[in-house]
C-alpha cells in the first residue's frame, strides 16, 4: 500500500497531499499470549430481523464528527454500495466510526484478517485515527516490554542477610552462636532450591590425613547425613537426642561411615528435614540456655571443645559442604561475611598450635628448638590474613602452651581469607596455599601442613 502516510502523493482517486510526512504505523506483531483473537473483544450480537423496529433517532444526541458527516453525505463513494463488507451487526466494515472502534484491538493484534486490512488501508487515509494507533501502539510496547524472569540467584542470599541484621528476636540467639544460625539457613536456602534429582548429584569429600590429600565419594544427600550425624555430637552434649542413638561413636568420621552403612537405601531429599529440624533446635536450646552454656564441653572423641567452639567448627564445617555441594548443582554460593569468617580463622589460628604439637609427635614436623614455660612467649610465626575477615595472629611453634609473640616471630606467611580457609578445609594443598612466605621455611611448610591437619570427614 503507497498512501499518504508513506509521503507519497495522491492516489488518484480525489484525496489531496495533505497527510504527507505523518509516520508510518506499523504492522501489529504477534501477541505475547496465544488467547483467542476474539477473546478481546465482546461477542457479536445477532442482526435484527424485519419484524423487529428499527431504532430511533435520538434528537438530543450529539451531533457526529466531520468524517462521520462526510461518510453520510457520501464523500467517500469507493467505500460505499453493493460489496462493501458488513460488521455482525449489519453496519459497514468501513465506515470511520467501526474503523475507529477497531484500533484497540488492532493495537493489540486482536483483529481478524479482514479488519486488519481494513483499519490499516484507513489508517492510510485518516490522520486522527493515524495518532490514535500511534499512541495506543506505544502504550501496548510498554504492556509488553519483554523481561527475564528469572530471578537474581544472590537475592536470596541478600533477603537473608538482611533479615539476620533487622530487629533482635525477643529471645536472641547468643553472639558466638551467630555463625552457626546464619550457615545453617544459607545451607538450608541452597537445598530448598534444587530439584528432586540433585539430591543425587555426586559429590567428592576432600580433606588431609598425614602428607596427602584423600577424598571420599559421596551425594548432595550423603553430605547432608554427615552434617547431621556431626551436629549429633552437639545435641547429645545439650541433652537432646543424638541422630545415631544413645550408643553412636563419637569421633566424626566413625559417626558418618555408621549413619551411611546403616541406611538400607542411599540417603535422599527426605534428610534436609530432620537436619533442619536439628540445626532449628540447637539454635534454640543455646538461645534459652543463655551464655551459662557457652563453656559446655563437647566431645569429639579424640579431642574437646567448648560449646562456643564447638558450634563454630560446625558453622565452618557447614559453609565448606555447602560449598562442595553449591560446585556439584551449579549453584552460586557466596562465602560467609566478614564477621563470621574472622571467628572462623581466628578458631583455626588457636587450634593450630595443637595440631603442631601432635603432628611432631607423629613425626611429620621438625622438633621443637626453644621449649618455654606455659603462657611465656615463644617462637612463633606471624600469619597474615588478608581479605574480608582477615587480620594478624602469631603461631607459636614450639610448645601449644606457649604464647605466640611478634618480638619472637621468625617468619611469616600471608594469604587469602578464603583460600585460608580452603586450606584447613582439606580442599587446597599446603604447596599451593601460601601467596607470600618470609623467613624460616621449615616453620612455614610445619604451619601450613598443620593447618591442611585440622580438616577431616
Amino acid at each position: 500500500m503507497n498512501g499518504p502516510l508513506d509521503g507519497g502523493s495522491s492516489d488518484g482517486r480525489g484525496r489531496d497531499d495533505g497527510f504527507r510526512g505523518v509516520p508510518r504505523i506499523p504492522s501489529p506483531r504477534p501477541a505475547p499470549d496465544d488467547l483467542h483473537p476474539h477473546a478481546y473483544r465482546p461477542s457479536a450480537t445477532q442482526p435484527p430481523t424485519g419484524d423487529e423496529p428499527g431504532p430511533t433517532p435520538d434528537a438530543n444526541a450529539p451531533a457526529s464528527d466531520g468524517a462521520d458527516r462526510a461518510e453520510a453525505d457520501g464523500a467517500y463513494p469507493d467505500r460505499a454500495g453493493a460489496g462493501a463488507p458488513e460488521t455482525a451487526d449489519g453496519g459497514d466494515m468501513r465506515s470511520h466510526r467501526v474503523l475507529k472502534s477497531l484500533l484497540g484491538a488492532w493495537a493489540l493484534a486482536a483483529c481478524s484478517a479482514e479488519e486488519t486490512t481494513a483499519v490499516e488501508e484507513h489508517l492510510g487515509e485518516c490522520a486522527p485515527c493515524a495518532e490514535e494507533a500511534l499512541r495506543l501502539r506505544d502504550a501496548v510496547g510498554l504492556l509488553h516490554t519483554d523481561r527475564d524472569l528469572d530471578l537474581d540467584p544472590l537475592l536470596r542470599f541478600r533477603v537473608l542477610e538482611s533479615c539476620l541484621g533487622r530487629r533482635p528476636a525477643r529471645i536472641p540467639v547468643p553472639g558466638w552462636a551467630d555463625p552457626y544460625d546464619a550457615e545453617t539457613a544459607r545451607l538450608d536456602a541452597l537445598l530448598r532450591d534444587i530439584g528432586d534429582s540433585e539430591w543425587h548429584a555426586p559429590v567428592r569429600l576432600k580433606w588431609f590425613e598425614g602428607k596427602t590429600q584423600v577424598n571420599r565419594r559421596t551425594t548432595v544427600a550423603g553430605v547432608i547425613g554427615h552434617l547431621m550425624t556431626v551436629d549429633g555430637l552437639v545435641a547429645g552434649a545439650l541433652g537432646l537426642d543424638d541422630p545415631l542413638g544413645p550408643h553412636a561413636p563419637l569421633p566424626p568420621t566413625a559417626r558418618t561411615e555408621s549413619f551411611w552403612n546403616s541406611a538400607d537405601l542411599p540417603p535422599t531429599g527426605a534428610i534436609r528435614e530432620p537436619w533442619r529440624d536439628q540445626s532449628h533446635a540447637l539454635v534454640r536450646t543455646v538461645s534459652f540456655a543463655g551464655h551459662g552454656v557457652a563453656e559446655m564441653p563437647v566431645s569429639y572423641g579424640t579431642f574437646t571443645l567448648p560449646l562456643r567452639d564447638a558450634l563454630l567448627d560446625r558453622a565452618f564445617e557447614c559453609w565448606i559442604h555447602a560449598d562442595d555441594i553449591a560446585d556439584a548443582v551449579d549453584y552460586p554460593y557466596a562465602p560467609p561475611s566478614g564477621t563470621h569468617l574472622n571467628r572462623m580463622i581466628d578458631l583455626a589460628a588457636r587450634l593450630l598450635p595443637a595440631a603442631l604439637a601432635e603432628r611432631r609427635r607423629a613425626g611429620l614436623a621438625g622438633p621443637p628448638q626453644h621449649l618455654v614455660a606455659a603462657g611465656a612467649p615463644g617462637r612463633s610465626l606471624h600469619l597474615e590474613v588478608e581479605g574480608s575477615g582477615g587480620g594478624s595472629w602469631y603461631i607459636a611453634l614450639d610448645s601449644p602452651a606457649a604464647a605466640g609473640s611478634p618480638d619472637l616471630s621468625i617468619a611469616q606467611v600471608a594469604l587469602d581469607g578464603v583460600e585460608f580457609c580452603k586450606l584447613v578445609a582439606g580442599h587446597v594443598s599446603p604447596e599451593e596455599a601460601a601467596v607470600g612466605q618470609d623467613g624460616d621455611r621449615e616453620a612455614i611448610r610445619d604451619v601450613l601442613f598443620a593447618a591442611a591437619a585440622l580438616s577431616r570427614l
